[in-house]
């Protein structure tokens, strides 16, 4: 008898027990990797939103708040649209304390030919743009020229080809890499290709602008304020002295979502703490109560020569072989269901939600791993101690 294969053969026999024991071992794992996956998936999404916001003070029309959800469309690209008068622009420029400013455009498609539903295009403008631009510059180092879009991740289509929106074409210049939120389906343009679409829109019976002119309106106004300034200051006064707009400062809007992320992630790692330390007293259990159900088995083995060292290596190798098919089918499962459902995450929790690349993954798995087999080991060293303690004798009489 080759005891050295013993451990394999106990597992593959009782088929029962195994599969007990390993369903412990997937949560176990499921708890850690999942959980720890997620958790970093939003703060990466949090802090991919912090690069693409880049300005103190966002301006809008009065009544946009009642078109649109605000916090959804400018920090997560979801579609919808608004303007106000483009006069409003000079007269923010002149408040004391600003340093940049700069106008965007926003438009929703009525159809595209990459995708089914409708894309957000967001429109700025190339000289004055400091919010959009250095995050477009990491995929188009080039000045975006009119009838030149530069795409989300999400939409299917290449550099190179052209998009059609309301029925004229478009060349696609650039691609961005992904931000796990709504502007990885968002199309990104000049002001001017803006104006041309709003036209084209109205040449086909869409109303967007009831009387005024494509050229006279603008969506939302991006404020960047000198040093030393108060900006919650300049938002009051842009508030009390323009009844048409409403200044929001970025912070206040990146906080509720901010929030909402701690909350979560506290919650996931309470519901992460709680699983492991269950689940590991389950596990000890178990392999403590198979142990004592197994004293004839390991009387038997002392009988035929097996030495206590020996028969304590073999109950550990038992838990370790269980703790590596454990960790190793979780992690597998985990991996599968997070990256081929993540955007159906970020979907449904309505929050930026961005998977970690290879190596943070990696490390994740590597952690996990370790973790699950080192329950194990204990598990079994606990058995271990229990099976080299039974009295063979006193078996062998029973």
């Amino acid at each position: 008898m080759n005891i050295r294969k013993l451990p394999l053969k106990n597992i593959i026999m009782h088929k029962k027990r195994t599969a007990g024991l390993l369903i412990i071992l997937v949560v176990l794992t499921i708890a850690l990797f999942g959980g720890s996956l997620f958790i970093k998936s939003l703060n990466n999404g949090l802090d991919s939103l912090n690069e693409r916001l880049g300005s103190d003070i966002i301006v809008l029309p009065k009544d946009a708040e009642s078109e649109v959800d605000l916090k959804n469309l400018l920090l997560q690209g979801t579609p919808g649209y608004f303007y106000m008068d483009k006069s409003i622009l000079s007269e923010l420029e002149n408040i004391e304390g600003v340093d940049k400013i700069s106008a965007q455009y926003f438009l929703v498609s009525a159809n595209a030919d990459c995708c089914s539903v409708k894309v957000q295009i967001i429109g700025f403008d190339e000289k004055t743009d400091f919010t959009i631009k250095p995050w477009l510059h990491e995929s188009y180092k080039g000045v975006l020229k009119d009838n030149e879009i530069i795409v989300g991740s999400m939409l299917s289509t290449r550099v190179g080809h052209t998009l059609k929106l309301y029925g004229k074409e478009f060349l696609v210049v650039g691609k961005l890499e992904k931000t796990g939120t709504g502007l990885d389906t968002a199309v990104y343009t000049t002001g001017d290709t803006v104006k041309t679409l709003i036209g084209a829109a109205q040449d086909k019976g869409i109303s967007i602008l009831s009387k005024q002119s494509p050229d006279d309106v603008i969506s939302s106004v991006y404020i960047d304020i000198k040093d030393g300034y108060d900006i919650d200051s300049i938002v009051s006064d842009i508030n009390l002295g323009h009844n048409e707009v409403k200044a929001v400062r970025s912070k206040t809007m990146m906080t509720s979502t901010s929030d909402r992320l701690g909350i979560i992630s506290a919650a996931i790692s309470l519901l992460i703490k709680t699983i492991w330390v269950f689940a590991a007293v389950i596990l000890i259990a178990a392999f403590y109560i198979i142990t004592g159900e197994r004293k004839r088995e390991f009387a038997a083995l002392r009988v035929i020569g097996v030495s206590r060292k020996r028969l304590g290596i073999l109950v550990m190798s038992e838990a370790l072989i269980l703790g590596v098919i454990g960790s190793l089918i979780g992690i597998i499962m985990t991996g599968a269901v997070m990256y081929s459902f993540s955007v159906l995450i970020g979907t449904k929790l309505d929050l930026p939600y961005l998977l970690p690349g290879a190596f943070t993954a990696a490390y994740y798995i590597l952690i996990t791993f370790a973790g699950v087999v080192f329950i194990g080991a204990v598990s079994g060293l606990i058995s271990a101690y229990k099976a080299v303690s039974v009295d063979t004798a006193k078996i062998l009489r029973e």
